[in-house]
């Protein structure tokens, strides 16, 4: 079989265009706040990395082809053939998939907040102990 035809090469190239579509949708949502940022960037993400099986009838009487696609794809096929049977379930895991990837992105950003937190709490205080101690200093009178 040729490498063209592939279908795990399908799917690699698939999974490097997502990446791509993810980490710039990251970047370009640089203006919101990272508690907004990392919920809606692992909502895309949960959308376009939810499997989802799907058949495809064949052109021998009978014969039908069984595989998975991203389940949004399967939605988008299904609504586009009218095939409410095929659309129920694709719409079901499409909306899964989107609920599972703001979970994932709201508990990346609660523990993210957790560790930032001590580090920015220790550089208050160094600075808090800097500033007393110029303000402690003592005027000296005479060669010191």
């Amino acid at each position: 079989m040729p490498i063209t035809e592939s279908m795990s090469l399908l799917w690699l190239g698939y999974a490097v265009l997502s990446l791509v579509v993810l980490v710039t949708g990251y970047l370009g949502l640089a203006f919101l706040p990272r508690g907004l940022r990392l919920p809606i960037t692992w909502l895309v993400a949960g959308v376009m990395w939810m499997p989802a099986r799907f058949r495809l009838p064949l052109i021998e009487e009978g014969d039908v082809y069984t595989g998975f696609a991203p389940a949004v794809v399967v939605a988008a096929v299904a609504f586009l053939e009218r095939n409410a049977e095929a659309l129920a379930p694709a719409l079901t895991l499409t909306a899964l998939g989107a609920a599972l990837g703001v979970v994932v992105g709201l508990l990346l950003w609660w523990r993210g907040r957790h560790r930032v937190a001590p580090a920015r709490r220790q550089a208050r205080e160094e600075e808090d102990d800097a500033a007393s101690v110029e303000r402690r200093r003592e005027p000296m009178i005479g060669p010191g």
